[in-house]
Parts: structure tokens; C-alpha cells; sequence
């Protein structure tokens, strides 16, 4: 294990430590999760909350109440989480293919090998690296590593990545960190939560790093 990878367990470590199980992620069905995962792409899930009180409203949390709104009328339902021609587009490309490819159900997306299933999530229009692996973590139940700004603040801040770091490398660190571990998913999941917590807290755009539980490890040159 690098360096870096070890110096991840230790935060992973710290984090669950300062903050406790997260227990994430907040859905009633593994279809309702890849929804969400969907709709949270850049932007808050306060918004996404509001959207999907929308959606159950409109009895459109499920495969076949989505797919009987119209795209118009789908893209007023989730306003909130905004780019909704975009994410509207997505969610109708996602359901489609779910009942064309896996007879409705996430379970039997649930039975292919993690990279497998990963590759058929990435070819959807719309469906991007972070959104896909949080679909397998969150939905599938699958060791797939998240990368999010969050992560990235943390590791560049902290010399544990360059500036210039790729997902897929990002994505391979994480993976080094938990890939021995024989909790690997619930870890991954806990620990996505848990660097989503403290970002929000203190690795924000500006950084807050007092009383983080991460700043003992912050190098000097990095502590403004």
C-alpha cells in the first residue's frame, strides 16, 4: 500500500472517530438512490430533497410511475435540483434502459462484476464516473470508490495527490486504501460520508480548518 493509501486509512480512521456512522445513503429503495444519484449532480441535496418530495408526489418514484411523465413535465417535477433538461433527459435514459437491459430491476444489474456493471452505467447519456459509482456503492452494494470535489479539497490540500489528479487516479487511490479491507463496502460507504462531511465543515472552496479532525495531518505550507 502507498503512502498515500495508508495516510487515507488513518483520516477514514479519525473521521469515523469524530463524526460516527453516517448512514448513508438516505433512501427508501435502491432505485430511489440511483434517482438521487442522478439528481445531485452539482448542486446541494437540500435541492435534491425537494425534488424528490416532487416526484413522490407525482407517484414517480418507481420505474413505471417515471416513466409515464413527459419529459416537460418530469423537468418541472425536479426544478429544484436544476440542469433539468439535462438531468430529466438522464433519469428517462436511465429508466428506459433499466427495462430494456435488466427486466426493471436493479437487482439484476446488482449480479454483474462491479466493472462490468460500471461500464454499462458509464455508456447512458448523462450518467458520469461519480454518478455511476455512487449508483454501485449506494444502490448495487458494490466496492466502488467515489471522487467527489470534497475528496479531491482533502487529498491535494494534504500532499496526498497532485493538483492535476485525474478521477480515475483519484478513484484508484481510494480503491488502495480499503481494497484489503473485509468491511471494503461499508468502509467505502462510510468513508465517501464521512469526507462529505467534513468538506462540508471545513474543506470548504475556503478552507476552515479549525478543529478538524484532519488538520493535524494538514502540511505547514498548507495551513492558510
Amino acid at each position: 500500500m502507498s503512502a498515500s493509501a495508508a495516510q487515507l486509512r488513518h483520516y477514514y480512521r479519525d473521521l469515523f472517530a469524530a463524526y460516527g456512522p453516517q448512514q448513508w445513503w438516505p433512501a427508501q429503495t435502491p432505485f430511489r438512490v440511483a434517482i438521487g444519484a442522478i439528481l445531485t449532480q452539482n448542486t446541494a441535496w437540500t435541492a435534491v430533497e425537494r425534488s424528490i418530495a416532487n416526484l413522490r408526489s407525482a407517484t414517480a418514484l418507481t420505474l413505471s410511475g417515471l416513466l409515464r411523465q413527459p419529459e416537460e413535465t418530469l423537468r418541472e417535477l425536479i426544478r429544484p435540483s436544476g440542469h433539468i433538461r439535462r438531468k430529466a433527459a438522464t433519469l428517462l435514459a436511465f429508466a428506459h434502459w433499466l427495462k430494456r437491459e435488466h427486466r426493471g430491476s436493479l437487482k439484476y444489474l446488482a449480479k454483474l462484476p462491479t466493472e462490468e456493471a460500471r461500464h454499462q452505467l458509464l455508456a447512458i447519456h448523462g450518467i458520469g464516473p461519480e454518478t455511476a459509482d455512487c449508483i454501485l456503492l449506494y444502490a448495487l452494494n458494490h466496492p466502488a470508490p467515489v471522487v467527489d470535489e470534497y475528496l479531491r479539497r482533502v487529498v491535494t490540500r494534504h500532499h496526498l495527490a497532485s493538483e492535476g489528479s485525474s478521477y480515475t487516479d483519484l478513484r484508484q487511490l481510494v480503491s488502495e486504501a480499503f481494497e484489503k479491507s473485509s468491511e471494503q463496502t461499508q468502509q467505502l460507504n462510510e468513508f465517501h460520508a464521512l469526507i462529505v462531511q467534513v468538506g462540508k465543515l471545513h474543506c470548504r472552496s475556503k478552507t476552515n480548518c479549525p478543529g478538524c479532525p484532519l488538520e493535524k495531518y494538514l502540511p505547514v505550507s498548507n495551513t492558510n
